[in-house]
């Protein structure tokens, strides 16, 4: 009996310590959703993350859970995981994003996630136990992702400034502080919809492997999913502030027609990939969207040196949170 009770405790503390990592990817990750739109003045940052946060969370009745099931079934193969090796992936991932957060660098926590569960399952069972589709389809849109933003980000910004060619710029101004809240909605609920699934996947992940939930099952128990879009939206109302600056200005100085073409463009990329069941990074998708809104004004536009920063940051976020969760593996071991 006393087994059984320890062995429930520390299934409850890795739920927590998941919705944790949620509520973190939240706070990390509301620069992205909120960067634009408080940049280019159309809402102050109060305003911003409660509308962010609303967004977030109403995903929940918009997307079906194609994600999660990728987190949650095609990652790694079946029986290898248990608490140890999900203890070891939150670890990792929470890890680097808290020191991501700390020096104000954009990195994806979606990324930091996978690369926290490559890293403790293979100090466990090597990578054999890997599922090598699914890490491939992930790694693969850490580069679409972005690529595609910038070419939506782009071709949107071109087809507007065609299509308002002849109007005055005070005009254009103020139509598209409107329009803004709009796209700054859709990308919020993309954003909701595809960083929230990913920790209902890790509980999920969790409940098979610990006999609370069945493999054969076709979704997570209800209750994951409600914490988890509630724990996304409450992260993005406390908000990631030091992350904002660099999204919203330093990479190039957005106007109001600008932030709506990058988000515009970052909430199709959005959409498109949590359809097809892709866990992307929200962090690189708007990235690409501003870089490739601030070239079609010219390449100097773009605060190159910055972008650069950011990208090392992307490569480096798989194998550092890897590497972490590998340690948090074997000091689990000794834990219990």
């Amino acid at each position: 009996m006393e087994t059984v009770q320890t062995a429930l405790w520390v299934v409850m503390l890795l739920v927590a310590l998941a919705i944790l990592f949620d509520f973190m990817n939240g706070f990390h990750d509301a620069a992205n959703s909120i960067a634009t739109v408080v940049s280019t003045g159309v809402l102050k940052p109060g305003q911003a993350v409660v509308f962010a946060a609303f967004f977030n969370f109403i995903a929940i009745f918009v997307f079906h859970l194609s994600v999660a099931a990728t987190i949650g079934k095609g990652i790694v193969q079946p029986g290898v995981v248990d608490t140890h090796v999900i203890f070891g992936a939150l670890v990792g991932a929470i890890s680097w994003n808290l020191i991501t957060w700390y020096y104000g660098i954009p990195s994806s926590s979606s990324h930091a996630l996978i690369g926290g569960i490559v890293g403790a399952v293979i100090a466990k069972a090597g990578a054999g136990a890997l599922v090598s589709a699914g890490i491939l389809k992930t790694v693969a849109f850490i580069f679409v992702s972005p690529l595609l933003g910038f070419l939506l980000g782009s071709l949107m910004m071109v087809a507007v400034a065609w299509i308002c060619r002849r109007a005055r710029p005070g005009k254009v101004d103020k139509w598209f502080r409107r329009l803004q809240l709009v796209s700054a909605g859709a990308y919020s609920l993309g954003h909701g919809g595809n960083d929230a699934q990913k920790t209902i996947g890790i509980i999920w992940l969790l409940l098979i492997a610990t006999g609370y939930a069945s493999a054969s099952d076709a979704s997570p128990p209800t209750w994951t999913i409600v914490a988890c879009y509630a724990a996304i939206g409450l992260g993005t109302m406390f908000g990631g502030w030091r992350i904002v600056k660099t999204m919203g200005q330093k990479i190039t100085k957005l106007k109001p027609v600008g932030g709506f073409c990058a988000e515009t463009g970052g909430a199709m990329t959005l959409f498109v990939a949590t359809a097809l069941g892709i866990p992307v990074s929200t962090t690189h998708t708007i990235t690409g969207a501003i870089v490739g809104v601030g070239s079609t004004q010219r390449a100097s536009a773009v605060r190159w040196g910055v972008a650069g920063n950011i990208v090392w940051a992307w490569i480096l976020t798989i194998p550092a949170s890897a590497f972490v969760a590998a340690i948090a593996y074997w000091v689990s071991l000794q834990l219990y």
